[in-house]
């Protein structure tokens, strides 16, 4: 089993940053691929990025590429979402997970664990 806490969450404005942690406790946090999904409300959570085991393969949605950044430390058991230059589009409750398989993917029904989220709002 694999728990999941994100935080960092708030309240921001328009341009500003957030940084996001998912702290993972349990077995093989190294091991795993990990990502980040948001949901808007009345929307499906979707894909924002991902992460191989050791950072060596990333992914981003087109719609975050080149304003959020996610790294790993595996010593502490922990990802980060760096965001950048917020949007009132990125307004979201922020989920991390986990997933059993090494590399990266943007495939939510692939990842099995979940994190209870976070709340992001970017007021414009």
């Amino acid at each position: 089993q694999v728990q999941l806490v994100e935080s960092g969450g708030g309240l921001v404005q328009t341009g500003g940053s957030l940084r996001l942690s998912c702290a993972a406790s349990g077995r093989s946090f190294s091991s795993r691929g990990m990502g980040w999904f948001r949901q808007a409300p009345g929307k499906e959570r979707e894909f924002v990025c991902a992460i191989s085991w050791n950072g060596g393969r990333i992914y981003y949605a087109d719609s975050v590429k080149g304003r959020f950044t996610i790294s790993r430390d595996n010593a502490k058991n922990t990802v980060y979402l760096q965001m950048n230059s917020l949007k009132p589009e990125d307004t979201a409750v922020y989920y991390c997970a986990a997933d059993d398989d090494p590399l990266p993917t943007s495939a939510r029904g692939r990842y099995d664990y979940w994190g209870q989220g976070t709340q992001v709002t970017v007021s414009s």
